[in-house]
């Protein structure tokens, strides 16, 4: 179960891909602006000062998400971004951190660019971290007693769940884009005790904790600790270094 508050714990961290992304899509006056996946709506507000004229749609599969949304007046509802059709007046289409939750998400990219008129943009941004380290020791300790049997169901990611920059370029522009794209690696400076076991409890551990009761969630933590901290180690002044790959697309339809 995705927790808001949770995930909103290192907001400005997890904001800066979304402005990044804004950045880059040159819609001037779009009609109807959607976000796929708006999660708590923190960013989706930004859509509508960017373009106070136009209609903003948002859309996340998870109810507490779209709940959390809708309290900042953000007109959520909850759906699947798979099956997810733009309406006629839909000039600009945004998926920040979402998409890659579909293993086919670059055909959806490309589906997207032929339902959308001619002019419409499309921005994506995905996380290509799940060969990091902060994800390996997760896998690892999920495999140990006597969590196996309990996680064993649960489809941890890893390998190529992210493609490169180019690979999304060249779909689109196929698909008779002008495509802009690239990566960027975040080195996000934290700080706490636990700051990226903190991080990825808004992630890659919901459905570990999800699945273990308390004592034995305790016992996850507590065998993964010391792997994050190996990984990551603190620096003299209390932060935490935490490289965070990204990558980005922004298409503009039938812009060639």
């Amino acid at each position: 179960m995705w927790d808001p508050d949770i995930y909103l714990k290192f907001a400005d961290q997890r904001a800066r891909p979304f402005y990044d992304l804004l950045a880059r899509i040159g819609a001037e006056r779009p009609r109807r602006v959607v976000d796929l996946g708006c999660g708590p709506g923190n960013l989706t507000v930004q859509l509508a000062r960017r373009w106070p004229d136009a209609v903003i749609e948002a859309l996340d599969s998870s109810p507490e998400m779209v709940a959390a949304a809708r309290e900042r007046s953000v007109d959520a509802t909850v759906g699947d971004l798979r099956t997810w059709k733009p309406q006629r007046d839909t000039d600009v289409v945004l998926s920040n951190s979402a998409v890659h939750w579909v293993p086919e998400h670059a055909e959806l990219m490309v589906r997207w660019a032929g339902q959308l008129g001619v002019g419409s943009w499309i921005g994506v941004q995905v996380p290509g971290a799940f060969d990091t380290p902060s994800h390996a020791a997760v896998r690892a300790v999920a495999r140990r007693e006597p969590f196996a049997k309990t996680l064993s169901d649960i489809p941890f990611r890893v390998g190529t769940v992210v493609d490169t920059p180019a690979h999304y370029a060249e779909r689109l522009i196929d698909a008779g884009c002008t495509v802009d794209a690239w990566e960027t690696t975040y080195l996000h400076q934290l700080t706490g005790e636990h700051p990226v076991l903190d991080w990825i409890s808004g992630t890659v551990l919901l459905a570990v904790h999800d699945r273990l009761n308390e004592e034995a969630w305790q016992q996850f933590r507590a065998e993964l600790i010391p792997l994050l901290a190996d990984a990551y180690p603190a620096r003299p002044d209390g932060t935490t270094f935490f490289p965070f790959r990204r990558v980005f697309v922004v298409a503009q339809v039938g812009g060639k």
